[in-house]
């Protein structure tokens, strides 16, 4: 299991006292807010940076980290990935997982349960989430990640139920 997801990406300095503009990828904030270190990750590179001030700043959070006290110094963290716990994460709603959890799923029929293909990503699509499949045979194909395709989304048990598998053809 995950233990670690990217919450968002730092942007470009703020003010004089060394603050970042960090936009979330959840649109929430308050799991933001409430940190107290967190895991930077830019060109590769990992490290722990100790939060020493937040504030919110619709849509995302101003953070200011520990020994970076000039604009000049928190420039560079512009681009890194911001890190957290699952514990820090933005909280899930009843009927949301974390992409990171869906990725490897094994996506079985329905019925019989024979195994189709695996979950490689949840990526955006024009009318929501599609999840690409990497079908058993070979091949990728993506699928509308909605109610009326999936059923049985279990993490837990490392997979997932396809409702019709015609939408694979």
């Amino acid at each position: 299991m995950v233990t670690q997801f990217v919450t968002g990406v730092i942007g470009a300095p703020f003010g004089l006292k060394g603050f970042v503009k960090v936009r979330p990828f959840s649109g929430e904030i308050d799991h933001l807010l409430a940190l107290e270190s967190v895991t930077v990750r830019k060109d590769g590179a990992e490290r722990v940076l100790r939060v020493e001030e937040s504030a919110p700043s619709p849509p995302g959070v101003l953070l200011k980290f520990v020994g970076f006290d000039t604009p000049e110094a928190a420039k560079v963290l512009g681009g890194a990935e911001l890190l957290a716990d699952r514990e820090h994460a933005s909280p899930l709603q009843p009927g949301e997982f974390y992409v990171a959890d869906l990725r490897g799923m094994a996506v079985a029929a329905a019925g019989n349960g024979e195994i189709l293909g695996h979950i490689t990503d949840i990526v955006e699509g024009g009318g929501g989430d599609l999840a690409e499949i990497k079908l058993a045979g070979g091949g990728v194909k993506l699928v509308p990640f909605r109610k009326e395709f999936f059923a049985e989304i279990s993490p837990e048990q490392g997979r997932l139920v396809l409702l019709n598998r015609w939408i694979l053809e």
